[in-house]
């Protein structure tokens, strides 16, 4: 029996978006994408690169949805472990025409955590053009780099939370983009929400309640099927 994968593939086949946009009504204030330009480019580049885990499928359509309708100049984002989450954002950028410059940074080699990834630190993007791999404390590396981008050239950030879920981590994390760069879109991972009692970490999902007040102008779009999760924050 054919697998999932393969039953998406073949029907695909007999479709072909070729470098068709992927962003529908551009100038809409509404967040609107072609999701079968997109399912296609999921199914046939991106998933036989970085598979469905960490990022299973509908997070990956909005990891993909957000970079084709932000075009950012940059991306920053945290927690680079091996590197799938950057080497999804390379790929959009390469496939859609989009030049944006990738800033993916993770814990030094002298700092223990659970899911530091060691000598396997990036291996999905080492090499790779306009992919840039920083040591350091997510937050502050990534801000540092903004300030001292944005004295000489244009900056549009996309902000990717996804280092440690805590709930104070993130809300650090959120409160120091949202005061620093309040233009910025922001995409955070492991948002989904249970029940506190079902043992799974609330903490991101927490914290975007507790930042994010309708005074940041921001709308939502949340992937929350199931685990993990994902939430997208831009400005109307």
């Amino acid at each position: 029996m054919k697998s999932i994968l393969d039953f998406l593939k073949n029907k695909m086949k007999s479709v072909s978006f070729s470098r068709q946009d992927a962003v529908v009504n551009p100038l809409c204030c509404e967040f609107e994408v072609n999701n079968w330009v997109i399912s296609d480019f999921i199914i046939h580049k991106l998933v036989p690169i970085v598979g469905v885990h960490p990022y299973p499928i509908n997070e990956q359509c909005l990891m993909v949805a957000s970079v084709c309708t932000l075009k950012p100049t940059h991306v920053f984002e945290w927690g680079t472990n091996l590197g799938k989450s950057a080497r999804i954002f390379y790929e959009v950028a390469h496939r859609f025409g989009i030049e944006t410059q990738i800033f993916s940074i993770d814990l030094p080699d002298d700092i223990e955590h659970v899911e530091h990834p060691k000598e396997k630190r990036g291996i999905f993007v080492k090499n790779l053009q306009g992919v840039n791999l920083l040591l350091g404390d997510g937050l502050e590396s990534s801000l540092k780099e903004y300030n001292t981008i944005k004295q000489h050239n244009k900056c549009t950030p996309l902000f990717f939370i996804d280092g440690d879920h805590s709930y104070q981590s993130v809300k650090r994390e959120l409160l120091g983009i949202t005061s620093t760069v309040p233009e910025a879109s922001i995409l955070l991972h492991d948002t989904f929400f249970q029940s506190p009692e079902s043992g799974y970490n609330i903490g991101p999902y927490q914290a975007i309640k507790d930042v994010v007040t309708d005074a940041h102008n921001y709308k939502i779009i949340r992937q929350d099927l199931g685990l993990p999760g994902m939430t997208f924050l831009y400005k109307k």
